[in-house]
């Protein structure tokens, strides 16, 4: 993003203030609130797509099982009224009667058994498995209570059931097929979709007939509008003139100019997003990349300061990341996990002990922060590595880093707002399309990890495997991402460290 000077956001803000799509639909007089982001899911379906702007769709229109309390982390009845473990591995569940889907069906175990056992198919083609295959089958008991069959013990569970494991309907589901179900989705969720443009955004509508007593509370914002605005600049001006009345992810410079616009809130906070580079440590692009050294991943992981990264560029309250995954999931540690100092020196000791004294040339690949993946490259240049910036859309850098095609992907993850380390080791390392490294032996740790009931045991897995992740630098955590949103006065809205945008809770002042 180009940097705006202190002062010209109000020369851009009057440059562009006439002729601005949809600005006259935006608002508390509408009621409706239109929010914008630089990224889309290329699919809506829940289970189709894995970036953060999907995942927020999902949690306006569709619904899980189980809910989460973001502010205690109680899990709470939604979907089910109640759940009892039978053995280690089978899950009953109690459902809600009287709830109905947007287009009016009701809602029953069938729609349950049928979304669970949908998602482990082959043909569902789930883009992140990790959220799904720790289940073996589902059935039916009765009207309203299903079974859930689990492959082994997994103590997330629950945790799972509170997030990405929303309910379709089953018979609207099989009648229009995924490609329908893209262009004309219903959940039972708060709000009901009604328009999906693909390339500009998604309209949503408070659903009249959502259910009483929803954990989520009552709503009070009558529409919801997703724009896709990629150009940062662009977003702000929007928000300065009443385009758009809530935005994100503003550069920290940005943040604090836009403090002092009047009608604009700013808000910063740390999410669970974590910032990191992974290699091909196994070959795929070329069978003698450099990258299958494991000293050469080591020297690119002395090579980066991250604490400068953190200081000058994303500042907020992130944090630098040592271990694969978010520090306060359940289960993931840095303790006894080997870490990367900042040191030049020995980075080009490291690539000369390596055979490649003089560096070498490399495809870099991002999708998102342009500026931190520029600052990462700069890094690897002053040691000798010479990196080429590959810029794309994340759908498709994701299908050519599962097609083999990616030497160095700059990545960020989420964890799909799930508080288990299991939903970010389980993405990168257990022999799925994004494990880039393909260790069996890490895969086992984990395995034994993802299962194990007690929490020390299970804590003390994670740590040999995490360990053992760093020692070979598979993968080398960058930081935490703090975001800084910026939106209407008029609005009432409280950031989560989840990173998950609650429209269904704001409020017009």
């Amino acid at each position: 993003m180009v940097a705006i000077e202190r002062g010209s956001l109000w020369v851009l803000a009057a440059a562009m203030a006439f002729g601005l799509p949809g600005a006259a639909l935006a608002g508390k007089a509408n009621d409706t609130l239109v929010y914008a982001s630089d990224s889309e899911p290329e699919n809506i379906s829940p289970y189709h797509n894995n970036v953060r702007e999907g995942v927020i769709i999902a949690r306006h229109a569709w619904e899980t099982l189980i809910h989460r309390n973001p502010k205690t982390g109680a899990y709470e009845p939604y979907l089910a009224t109640s759940w009892t473990w039978v053995d280690p591995v089978t899950l009953d569940l109690e459902l809600r009667k009287g709830v109905t889907f947007h287009d009016g069906s009701p809602f029953t175990a069938d729609d349950v058994v049928f979304t669970f056992n949908y998602v482990l198919t082959p043909e569902a083609k789930v883009v992140t498995k990790q959220n799904v295959n720790w289940m073996a089958s589902t059935e039916k008991l009765d009207d309203y209570k299903v079974r859930i069959k689990l492959k082994g013990p997994f103590p997330a569970a629950l945790e799972y059931l509170a997030g990405p494991t929303p309910i379709f309907p089953a018979a609207y589901f099989k009648k229009v097929g995924l490609d329908g179900f893209a262009k004309a989705p219903i959940g039972t969720g708060p709000y009901r979709i009604t328009s999906v443009d693909s390339g500009k955004g998604v309209k949503l509508e408070k659903f009249k007939a959502y259910w009483k007593g929803s954990p989520l509370g009552d709503v009070a914002i009558g529409k919801l509008e997703f724009r896709v605005i990629p150009d940062g600049d662009t977003r702000m001006a929007e928000l300065m003139t009443g385009g758009v009345d809530w935005i994100w992810r503003v550069p920290t410079d940005q943040a604090k100019q836009l403090e002092s616009v009047p009608n604009v809130t700013v808000l910063a906070a740390e999410t669970m997003r974590v910032g990191f580079l992974q290699f091909d440590a196994i070959g795929r692009t070329d069978p003698n990349t450099p990258l299958k050294s494991e000293k050469v991943r080591q020297a690119i992981s002395h090579a980066i300061d991250r604490k400068a990264m953190v200081d000058n560029l994303v500042r907020g309250g992130a944090r630098v990341m040592h271990s694969a995954c978010f520090i306060d999931q359940t289960g993931c540690t840095d303790e006894g996990v080997p870490r990367y100092t900042y040191d030049p020196a020995k980075a080009k000791a490291l690539l000369a002990e390596a055979g490649y004294p003089n560096g070498f040339d490399i495809e870099f690949y991002a999708y998102r922060e342009r500026d931190y993946a520029e600052a990462v490259i700069g890094y690897l240049r002053a040691v000798g590595i010479r990196a080429k910036l590959n810029y794309l859309k994340y759908g498709a850098l994701r299908e050519l880093n599962r097609a083999g095609k990616v030497p160095i992907y700059y990545q960020t993850w989420g964890s799909f707002s799930v508080g288990d380390a299991s939903a970010f080791t389980g993405v990168w390392f257990k022999g799925d399309e994004d494990d880039m490294s393909r260790d069996a032996s890490i895969k086992a740790l984990l395995d034994k990890a993802d299962t194990t009931i007690d929490l020390a045991q299970r804590k003390k897995t994670y740590q040999e495997a995490l360990s053992a992740i760093a020692a070979k630098a598979y993968l080398f955590p960058l930081f935490s991402y703090s975001t800084n949103y910026a939106f209407s006065s008029d609005l009432a809205f409280a950031a989560q460290p989840d990173e998950m945008p609650r429209f269904y809770a704001a409020r017009w002042k």
